[in-house]
């Protein structure tokens, strides 16, 4: 199976990056058996294009035929094209390329619905328009809070506060052996 990752500099060790079509870098792994065989780097040479990066990083991306990607956003159009492409966009933030591919694997991280483009772009408007109608247009909006957005809800959340703290403890205790503690 193959997972790619939009990063900075590259590598498992690397971040998930904030943005898939400006993303410098892509890690594409590996996996076989539920381990990581293998990683490679790919440079992203539409990170500064004018226009359409995130369409050509998507092409890019999806010749390496992976199962699923992970970034923190996704714009509707790398949304549409990987989504037709039939692979899985998973939402990631605040986790390396290796903590997000184990958290994949362990059924952790939910992709986002296929063709639910992440915060921007155009869609139908809620305001009150233009014309004479009576402003029906907000009818409903502002009951309550809205739904968390995909792999952020409370057990998400909570999972994730449970690794941050184990691995604070692993941190702590590696100082204590060090004696910086």
């Amino acid at each position: 199976m193959v997972l790619v990752a939009a990063t900075q500099s590259g590598g498992l060790s690397d971040q998930v990056s904030p943005v898939f079509g400006r993303a410098p870098t892509f890690t594409v792994v590996t996996v076989e058996d539920g381990k990581v065989t293998g990683s490679q780097v790919v440079q992203n040479p539409y990170q500064a294009a004018a226009s359409g990066a995130g369409i050509q990083a998507a092409q890019l991306v999806a010749s390496h035929s992976p199962k699923a990607v992970f970034a923190g956003n996704f714009g509707p159009n790398v949304t549409g094209i990987l989504s037709q492409a039939g692979v899985e966009l998973v939402p990631v933030s605040g986790m390396t390329v290796e903590q997000a591919v184990k958290a994949y694997l362990a059924g952790e991280l939910s992709p986002q619905p296929p063709g639910a483009a992440g915060p921007g772009g155009f869609g139908p408007g809620r305001g009150m328009g233009m014309g004479r109608g009576m402003g029906r247009g907000m009818a409903g909006a502002g009951w309550g809070p809205p739904p968390p957005p995909p792999g952020q809800g409370p057990e998400e959340l909570r999972k994730r506060l449970s690794r941050l703290e184990s691995e604070l403890e692993e941190i702590k205790r590696k100082l204590r052996e060090l004696g910086g503690e």
